[in-house]
This record gives C-alpha cells, structure tokens and sequence, in this order.
C-alpha cells in the first residue's frame, strides 16, 4: 500500500500565490493536497511540495 506524504506549504508563499484562472487567492486543503480557488471552482495539486498551478491539471470543484 503506498504511503501518502502530508506536506505543509511556507505560509508566507501561500501569500503569494494566486489563482491563475481569476487571480483570486487560494486556501490550502492540507488533507487534499490541493489549493483551492473558492472563486474560480477550482482545486490545484500540490505534489511533493509543489503547488501545480496549470488550469489543465486543477480539479473542477462541485457546488
């Protein structure tokens, strides 16, 4: 079974980081691994530590 890394991201980064659909602000979903645009509806992975911020690879949230 493969372990999964819970990874907590530099709060001081999280600042910086905006949505690249809506340049909103993204939260961080430590559970998910993802950052999520509330405004956009959209929810971007962080793998290993990396958000990965393509609109191609984010994850459409539902309502």
């Amino acid at each position: 079974m493969e372990q999964v890394r819970q990874t907590i991201l530099d709060p001081k980064m999280l600042e910086l980081l905006v949505c690249p659909q809506c340049k909103g602000p993204l939260s961080y979903d430590e559970t998910a691994q993802e950052l999520v645009s509330k405004k956009a509806k959209l929810a971007y992975p962080v793998r290993d530590g990396v958000p990965i911020l393509l609109i191609s690879e984010a994850r459409q949230l539902d309502d």
